[in-house]
């Protein structure tokens, strides 16, 4: 019989041992009642997005995690751009952007003092400039962060990033050049390095900056690029095997690969990427979405946030608000209903970054078949009967419930 699924994304949940925790992972110190007993239920094992020890980010986790190839990833502009709500058509160019604080010769901040309000009525003043034939969209993301859309014939993604990405601020940006010999390549090189000039120019003047500088802020004045994606058709999933799905979360990135998968994408303002988003929310949202579809995906930023920030008590906290929102859910699933945990990839809080380790997974529910394992982490994980498989093996391993997957053969 057909099942309705929930999938609940912890992003970044695998880690190392950690002596600040007596040599236990963040999942094993974490208390968890509600991710231990759909272990309990349910079947589980190892998963790696793409490969053994292959490292990936959140974006091409999620790729894989949404049920496409990996092959089928566009670059990071096209997804940071579908994520703020910039529609993309083929052949466009994006890019990440930071606003920046710019003296005209070197990169005083690259994050213009972390702007937070204000980053709109800049965006306005950039958006549908025009150099030659080249039409630029731009639209602020969150605080610093913004994107970049190039629209035009004859432009190539193999174009240099203009942002030093120094550690310390007090460098020249870099002019931006063609990664290969195109005609392509070079064209938009020239281009956006006129963009960047111009940019320049519409905004130190803004009165949004006027009014930071009379406070005693950075201006935000310059943007810097990186990450040039072309945008090429993802193929919508839902609408080639015939389900339905929506996607719950805070983060662009994560609204981004939904949006270009032809998912629903779910936001709202009380989700953030740390653990005082509104767990109970997501939860609520992720039950009335399942009504009307056939999977929900609700993802939890908090737990990669605390892996980069090196905190293992904190990603342990993090995590038993991943359990929590998974309690919230479990009480109101319908009869019929599949809950998977997974997660897009590990951050270690050792190394600070993601890593090319597994993470562990669970499907549990109607229909599926318990095995000895009696705990969610990541050593347990590893004993259960799914054994060990690539993230494009689990999810279509549950769209099978869905019976949607096509026969092979006859």
């Amino acid at each position: 019989m057909k099942k309705k699924i929930i999938v609940a994304i912890a992003d970044g949940l695998g880690d190392r041992p950690n002596r600040e925790l007596g040599n236990l992972t963040p999942l094993q110190y974490a208390t968890t009642p509600h991710l231990d007993f759909l272990a309990a239920k349910g079947s589980t094992g190892l998963m790696d997005p793409i490969a053994p020890g292959i490292t990936v980010g959140t974006d091409m986790g999620h790729i894989v995690l949404f049920g496409h190839d990996s092959t089928k990833y566009p670059g990071r502009g096209p997804i940071e751009a579908a994520g703020v709500g910039l529609d993309l058509i083929e052949g466009d160019i994006a890019f990440r952007c930071n606003f920046a604080t710019y003296d005209g010769s070197v990169i005083i901040d690259r994050r213009a003092g972390r702007i937070r309000k204000g980053t709109e009525d800049l965006a306005k003043a950039l958006n549908n400039m025009q150099i030659d034939d080249v039409v630029f969209k731009f639209k602020e993301a969150t605080e610093h962060r913004a994107v970049l859309v190039m629209r035009g014939e004859g432009l190539s993604a193999q174009v240099s990033d203009s942002d030093p990405k120094a550690p310390n601020d007090g460098k020249p940006y870099n002019e931006v050049y063609p990664l290969d010999d195109t005609p392509e390549a070079k064209k938009t090189a020239d281009i956006l390095n006129k963009f960047l000039q111009k940019a320049y120019c519409q905004l130190k003047y803004h009165p949004v900056n006027i009014d930071r500088v009379a406070q005693g802020n950075l201006a935000a004045n310059f943007i810097i690029t990186r990450g040039a994606g072309r945008m090429t058709q993802i193929p919508h999933l839902g609408d080639e095997l015939g389900f339905s799905c929506s996607v719950i979360a805070g983060e662009d990135t994560v609204l981004g690969v939904a949006r270009l998968s032809g998912y629903t994408a779910i936001q709202h303002k009380n989700f953030t990427g740390n653990v005082d988003t509104d767990v109970a929310l997501k939860a609520k949202l992720a039950l009335r979405e399942l009504e009307t579809n056939d999977i929900v995906f609700v993802h939890m930023k908090a737990t990669d946030v605390k892996g980069h920030d090196n905190d293992p008590k904190g990603k342990a906290v993090a995590i038993e608000k991943f359990d929590e929102m998974v309690g919230y859910i479990l009480p109101h699933l319908p009869q019929d209903a599949i809950v998977a945990l997974c997660a897009d990839h590990s951050t270690p809080c050792e190394k600070g970054e993601h890593s090319g380790e597994p993470v562990p997974v669970v499907m549990s529910g109607a229909g599926i078949l318990a095995d000895s394992v009696q705990t969610y982490d990541e050593e347990a994980c590893g004993k259960g009967r799914l054994n060990r498989l690539t993230g494009h093996q689990f999810i279509w391993s549950l769209l099978d419930y869905l019976e949607v997957v096509p026969k092979q053969g006859n």
